[in-house]
């Protein structure tokens, strides 16, 4: 796994260019949660259930008492949390929403979640290989048409905190929170809105909170 996460960084960024020590940390670390959730089926088969959650707070803990740094732990962490979501993806399935939520959790270590997820592609079957490899083409395909269309990289709400205020004539507070959020959901789900769009929305939600 490790000496994938590095041949996928030099390919990706260069020879040259310098060690990343989040992702091979991560790549170290990503199956940790494994053992505490290893359940033993009747068929005879064995999951690991949740071991991405599991794993991420073991990292963590670990981290923490090596001294690493907050942000390295943070990092590393959520690597750690995001290395099964790609899983989901089947052969196409997700939803533009999906992706667009992919990459919003992702965030600025959206790179680094590429090479962890193409880098755990650990099977000694060709065919398997080359098709988990086309799947996740495909949906780095998907982000970079959504990101050239939309914006992806500074994902956020069609309308900002003042707006909302001056919509709804609220002051500062939990609700203008609350109204943000409900128009980043809108956001992720639909894509962008105009304005007009995003203010109708708003207001219907306004009036649905009673």
């Amino acid at each position: 796994m490790l000496e994938q996460a590095i041949e996928l960084e030099r390919s990706r960024h260069g020879a040259d260019a310098a060690p990343d020590f989040i992702s091979r940390f991560a790549a170290l670390m990503h199956d940790v949660g494994k053992p505490k959730t290893r359940r033993f089926v009747d068929d005879g088969t064995v999951t690991f259930h949740h071991h991405d959650v599991v794993g991420a707070k073991l990292t963590r803990k670990r981290m923490k008492a090596l001294r690493f740094s907050n942000d390295q732990i943070d990092e590393v962490s959520k690597l750690v949390e995001l290395h099964l979501r790609f899983h989901g993806y089947g052969t196409g399935e997700w939803t533009d929403s999906a992706v667009r939520r992919y990459v919003r959790d992702a965030g600025d270590q959206l790179e680094q979640l590429h090479i962890l997820t193409r880098a755990d592609c650990t099977t000694r079957n060709r065919r398997k290989a080359d098709r988990l490899r086309r799947t996740y083409d495909d949906l780095e395909q998907r982000i970079a048409r959504l990101s050239e269309e939309e914006e992806l990289a500074s994902l956020r709400p069609d309308l900002d905190g003042q707006q909302i205020m001056e919509l709804l004539g609220i002051e500062p507070g939990p609700t203008v929170g609350k109204a943000y959020k409900f128009l980043m959901e809108l956001r992720m789900d639909h894509g962008p809105q105009s304005a007009e769009a995003a203010k109708a929305a708003l207001l219907e939600w306004w009036s649905a909170q009673g």
